[in-house]
């Protein structure tokens, strides 16, 4: 964490010195006192206060941070922007860079995996609980999409055979989508079976 340490006159002095320099307000940091200082007499044997300033570590700065030791250890080179949404507690990070498929990995695993990281970072060292979602190059979108045609074809095969049909083993969100897109549709239904990792949907007939 960014911290320095200030001398003046006064403890008031000392404060006000060190918030202009690290550029925050004093909601943001934290002061240690070093030294009270002496008042002296007639200038003799005068000290001045001394104080250690520490900027407190935000939320966006720690996943920055988090994130780019991971990528750093990697031997990439990603921006990540970030938007926080402090009414619902989420922060939506965008990773930018060459080569983002190897972050998204088979079928998003390893973007998968990152999101976790980076949730359970935050959840161990925030007491605001926050929602963590990584994205890059609007992959999430993208697969959304695809898992909503899957069902629908699964759905029309199924109507077609009358026989159920077990997909691929998904992550939460994933099943969720599938889930979703034939939750109206009036002939087949859907359910999970499994444990994780390889818990799946079954798209099967209404009865």
């Amino acid at each position: 964490m960014e911290f320095i340490e200030v001398s003046a006159k006064t403890y008031d002095e000392a404060v006000t010195d060190a918030l202009v320099k690290l550029g925050t307000t004093s909601d943001q940091v934290e002061i240690e006192v070093i030294d009270e200082g002496k008042a002296g007499f007639l200038g003799i044997g005068k000290k001045p206060v001394v104080i250690r300033v520490t900027k407190k570590l935000t939320v966006e700065g720690y996943i920055k941070k988090f994130l780019g030791d991971i990528f750093n250890a990697m031997k990439m080179e990603v921006e990540v922007v970030m938007k926080v949404d402090e009414e619902n507690n989420t922060i939506d990070v965008e990773l930018k860079g060459k080569d983002m498929g190897v972050l998204i990995g088979k079928r998003g695993q390893t973007l998968d995996s990152l999101q976790l990281l980076a949730n359970n970072a935050v959840h161990k060292n925030f007491e605001t609980y926050y929602k963590v979602k990584l994205d890059t190059e609007n992959y999430r979108v993208r697969r959304k999409e695809t898992l909503e045609n899957l069902a629908r074809n699964i759905a029309y095969k199924v109507k077609r055979t009358k026989r159920a049909v077990s997909l691929e083993p998904m992550n939460p969100f994933e099943r969720r989508v599938i889930h979703s897109a034939l939750q109206n549709d009036r002939y087949v239904t859907t359910h999970s079976e499994g444990e994780e990792p390889f818990r799946h949907v079954v798209v099967t007939l209404k009865r």
